[in-house]
């Protein structure tokens, strides 16, 4: 079974008098613990697809299956209960709370989760020691370097251990060897067993992922698998 299957996906948005179709009659599936790079020109409905598969969206047609269940027809407490506990994100502006510490804002899910406070401060230690942030949990966002608060980010998105990982363009706001840093420790979660899906319009980042759907006009162009 797979871990995502999309079937006959449509997301339509209305623009005046056009109709735009960001989506339009897409097919994917996507197995546990695969690294997709989903790829293409701006405006070509991969941030779109991404904000699908992260329930921050509903199709207008077909359906979105996650670990087997029809996750379109949730209510949207339903929904934000499977984001909370099945999706991480990371994005290129990070999305920190800022008056919040590293390890306040990576213990956030925990806190949505209702997790007992002992335990919570237990992961969020445990968590922020294997990203190499330990000396950084007192820091506000406005005190840590752009790499810092991206792998407080990627903790905050891990904490929960999710079934997938979305990221949007997780390097866009870094210099290259910050970035290729960024890349590693998600590519250690991915070969750890987390499905790694990225969107990224940096072919050289793109490179890195065994699988690459290019996606132009709402549509699926190419779906190439690296040997």
């Amino acid at each position: 079974m797979p871990l995502i299957e999309l079937t006959g996906i449509e997301r339509v948005f209305t623009l005046g008098d056009s109709a735009v179709h960001a989506l339009a009659d897409l097919d994917l599936s996507i197995a546990a613990g695969e690294y997709v790079a989903v790829m293409g020109a701006s405006g070509s409905g991969k941030s779109t697809l991404l904000n699908l598969l992260g329930l921050l969206d509903r199709p207008d047609a077909g359906t979105y299956r996650l670990e087997g269940r029809d996750v379109t027809t949730l209510s949207a407490d339903e929904q934000a209960r499977v984001r909370r506990e099945r999706i991480g994100f990371v994005f290129q502006s990070f999305h920190l709370v800022p008056r919040l510490t590293a390890a306040e804002n990576v213990a956030l899910p925990l806190m949505l989760a209702g997790i007992d406070p002992a335990e919570r401060r237990r992961r969020v230690g445990k968590a922020l020691e294997d990203f190499g942030l330990a000396n950084r949990a007192d820091h506000r966002p406005d005190q840590l370097s752009g790499g810092q608060r991206q792998r407080v980010a990627i903790a905050r998105a891990t904490i929960m251990q999710p079934a997938v990982i979305l990221a949007d363009e997780p390097t866009g706001n870094l210099d290259r060897a910050t970035g290729e840093e960024v890349v590693r420790l998600l590519e250690t979660l991915n070969a750890g067993g987390v499905t790694l899906i990225m969107v990224t319009h940096d072919a050289a980042l793109g490179a890195h992922a065994r699988r690459r759907i290019v996606m132009e006009d709402g549509r699926k162009i190419a779906d190439d698998t690296a040997p």
